[in-house]
């Protein structure tokens, strides 16, 4: 039986970010200054040329699913693979770090982070995707964490990044912490995804407590 969490981007716009979600009859994407993400109602060619009709020329979508279906004629296509991860062991712990909210003033120097650490998709509105905490010192912002896709029980931690200058203090652990602390107060489940080659990042997951659920594939789509 399919798991909610093997079409993850269809789980949230067709339930908890529906607000988001602009819709053809057999595809839905989110708005393109919030995130590149698009995904078909089913694996058919008929749903694959409708996600291919959402994408304007020169633009790239994003479908992260199990088995993604083949990208049609005129756009190209490159896959990845990429782990999703399901934190199962969570443990609360003490933080030396001063974490604070971030809201709608801060949504300039978020972008600024995310485009210099490069995290994942993050656009001009990525942080209305759902809440975000940061640390700063000497007013920069040097280290967020956030929340993006959002399907029943279940809530993605995602944008971690921590500033190259700050990195080696703990900051990224401290702040999913924080994150997931929230959702599971909420009675969600904390997941993530990350490249299946990320060794590093995925190490340091385990370490946190997550286990690995499956495999994904990250289809980035570009229409020449």
């Amino acid at each position: 039986m399919a798991h909610i969490l093997d079409r993850p981007i269809w789980s949230a716009l067709a339930t908890r970010h529906a607000h988001f979600c602009e819709e053809s009859e057999l595809a839905m994407r989110y708005p393109r200054d919030v995130s590149p993400f698009i995904v078909g109602r089913d694996a058919s060619s008929e749903a694959a040329a409708a996600m291919a009709a959402l994408i304007g020329e020169g633009e790239d979508a994003s479908l992260v699913e199990t088995d993604p279906p083949k990208a049609p004629e005129g756009i190209a296509e490159t896959r990845l693979p990429i782990f999703q991860m399901v934190w199962t062991r969570f443990t609360p712990a003490p933080t030396p770090f001063d974490i604070q909210p971030l809201a709608e003033v801060d949504a300039a120097d978020m972008l600024a982070l995310a485009t210099l650490t490069r995290p994942g998709p993050f656009r001009a509105r990525t942080h209305t995707m759902g809440r975000f905490f940061g640390v700063r010192e000497g007013g920069q912002l040097i280290a967020m964490a956030g929340e993006r896709l959002h399907a029943p029980c279940f809530h993605e931690i995602s944008a971690v990044c921590t500033h190259p200058d700050y990195r080696g203090r703990g900051l990224g652990a401290a702040l999913m912490r924080k994150v997931g602390a929230r959702m599971l107060e909420e009675g969600d489940q904390p997941f993530l995804h990350t490249y299946a080659s990320n060794a590093t990042a995925i190490a340091l997951y385990r370490k946190l407590g997550f286990d690995a659920r499956a495999e994904l594939t990250h289809a980035i789509w570009k229409r020449a």
